[in-house]
C-alpha cells in the first residue's frame, strides 16, 4: 500500500506485458485452490504438523478474504493477521522487534519508503528467490527489494499509479462540466493546468480545491528522479533545487492561491471532511479509492478523472518479507508467494483498489473489467492501467528517505496550521535534515 501517516511512496516506470494464459480464465471466476505454482507446496503446509503463521500489515492490503481461502486450502495452517493503523506505526513496531531479535511476524509488510532502511540489514531476512516467482514483477519492482549481494528480500504487493479523484456534484454546482472525460480535459496534463483549474473552481465555489499541501507535494516529488539522497549515499535534500521548486509551487497553489483545505491526510478532521464537502479533488492512487469509499459512505458524487499532472505518477506500494526470526520460514515464504501471485492481487484490487504490480496481472481481462459503483461506475481497472503506463520516473530512495520525507511533511503541516511561515518552515526542514547526519 502506501505510506500513510507519512504514507507516501513507491514505484514507477513502464508497463510490461506477457501472455496471461490460464490467469485470464481463472481470475474471472472463483479463484483456484492454492497450488505449488501459486505459493503452496508440500513443505508449505501440506504435512500433518499444525502451525500458526503471523502476518503483519498496515492500513488496507485486501487480505481479509484471502486469508480464509488460504487456510481452507492448507488446513494445518492457521494465520493470525495483525494490522497496524498506519505505515508509521508498522515501521516503529518492525524496527523495535528487529532490534530486539524477537517478536516479529512470520510475514511482515514493508512500505516502499522504508524498504531501503531494512535492506541495510538484509541478512536478517530470508532470501525469497524462487523459481515460482521469476518474472512475476517488472524489473524496477524487484530491483528495489534486492540487496547488494543479489538476495531478494521482499515480494512486491501493489503499485500506486495515480489519477485524480473528484466530487462531480461539487464541480457541477460550481458551473463546470462534471463528467469524467470533460474533467480530465479541464485538469489537463500539467501541474500548471491542474492548479489553473483550481483557481477557476475557487472563483465559483467556497469549497477548497484539494485536501492538503502534503498530499499534493507527494504527487509532485514522486516525479523527480533524484530528491533527497544520491546514489553514493550523500544527503542532497536541503540543497536540491528540484525539492525547493516543488515546495514553493505547492505552497503558492495551496496557500497563496487558497486551494488547500489544510487537512492533513489520515487526521480526524481529514477523515470527517468526506462527510462535509471538505474538498473537491485529491490525488488518487488506486488504493485511495477504498479509503474514500470508507470515509464517504453515503455520499454521492465521487468520480475519477483519467489524467494526472506531469503525465504519470506512482504513490505507495509495499512488499512482504520473511524475517529469519520466523520458526516456519518455508511456510511463511509460501504464504507470501501466494498472497503476491497475480490471481490474489487482482482480488485485492477488486476489493480495496490495491493496483497489482505483477506483470501477468496487467493484461488480465479481469483487471480491465473492474468498475466501482460508488464512483459513478468508474472503470478503475482501465483507468489505473492507463495511469500505470504513464509512469516514467522511479525516484531514487536511500536509507534516509523516510525520515527526510517525514520532515518535509511536517514542514508543510506547519505552514497549514499557521505555526510557521513558508521560509521559516523550510529553514526548520533544513535543520531537521542536517540533524539526521
Amino acid at each position: 500500500m502506501a505510506t500513510r501517516q507519512t504514507r507516501f511512496g513507491l514505484r514507477a516506470t513502464a508497463l510490461a506485458t506477457i501472455s496471461i494464459g490460464v490467469l485470464a480464465l481463472t481470475a474471472c471466476s472463483s479463484a483456484p485452490e492454492p497450488t505449488a505454482a501459486a505459493g503452496g507446496s508440500a513443505a508449505a503446509g501440506g504435512g500433518d504438523q499444525k502451525i500458526t503463521l503471523t502476518l503483519s500489515t498496515f492500513n488496507q492490503f485486501g487480505y481479509e478474504d484471502l486469508i480464509p481461502e488460504y487456510e481452507k486450502a492448507h488446513p494445518n495452517i492457521t494465520i493470525t493477521h495483525k494490522k497496524a493503523a498506519t505505515s508509521n506505526e508498522a515501521r516503529d513496531n518492525f524496527n523495535t522487534r528487529l532490534a530486539a531479535g524477537s517478536g516479529m511476524a512470520d510475514v511482515e509488510a514493508v512500505e516502499v519508503d522504508w524498504l531501503p532502511e531494512i535492506l541495510q540489514y538484509s541478512d536478517k531476512f530470508v532470501d525469497l528467490k524462487n523459481a515460482d516467482v521469476e518474472g512475476r514483477w517488472p524489473d524496477w519492482k524487484t530491483k528495489a527489494a534486492t540487496d547488494a549481494n543479489g538476495a531478494l528480500v521482499g515480494y512486491g504487493t501493489d503499485a500506486g499509479p495515480e489519477a485524480i479523484c473528484y466530487r462531480s456534484d461539487l464541480v457541477k454546482a460550481a458551473g463546470f462540466p462534471s463528467d469524467r472525460e470533460s474533467v480530465a480535459k479541464w485538469f489537463g496534463t500539467t501541474w500548471e493546468s491542474y492548479f489553473a483549474a483550481g483557481k477557476q473552481f475557487a472563483a465559483k465555489s467556497q469549497v477548497p480545491f484539494f485536501d492538503s499541501l502534503g498530499a499534493t507535494y507527494q504527487g509532485m516529488i514522486n516525479q523527480v528522479e533524484s530528491t533527497y539522497e544520491d546514489a553514493d549515499g550523500n544527503v542532497i535534500a536541503a540543497d536540491n533545487p528540484a525539492v525547493r521548486k516543488v515546495y514553493d509551487e505547492v505552497v503558492k497553489a495551496g496557500i497563496d492561491d487558497g486551494l488547500s483545505a489544510k487537512l492533513q491526510q489520515w487526521g480526524k478532521d481529514w477523515t470527517a471532511s468526506f462527510q462535509k464537502d471538505g474538498f473537491a479533488t485529491m490525488l488518487c492512487p488506486g488504493w485511495m479509492v477504498g479509503i474514500i469509499e470508507g470515509n464517504a459512505k453515503g455520499v454521492t458524487g465521487w468520480d475519477i478523472a483519467n489524467t494526472f499532472p506531469g503525465g504519470g505518477g506512482n504513490w505507495g506500494g509495499s512488499y512482504l518479507v520473511v524475517p529469519k526470526q520466523s520458526q516456519h520460514p518455508e511456510e511463511a515464504r509460501a504464504l507470501a508467494d501466494w498472497l503476491t501471485a497475480p490471481e490474489q492481487q487482482i482480488k485485492a484490487f477488486q476489493k480495496i483498489g490495491a493496483f497489482p504490480s505483477q506483470v501477468a496481472a496487467q493484461s488480465s481481462p479481469a483487471l480491465a473489467a473492474v468498475k466501482v459503483a460508488s464512483f459513478n461506475d468508474a472503470p478503475t481497472g482501465q483507468i489505473f492501467s492507463d495511469r500505470f503506463k504513464g509512469i516514467s520516473v522511479a525516484p531514487f530512495k536511500g536509507p534516509k528517505y523516510f525520515a527526510i520525507n517525514d520532515a518535509m511533511q511536517k514542514a508543510l503541516t506547519r505552514i497549514e496550521d499557521g505555526s510557521s511561515t513558508p521560509d521559516a518552515s523550510w529553514d526548520k526542514f533544513v535543520a531537521d535534515v542536517q540533524a539526521l547526519g
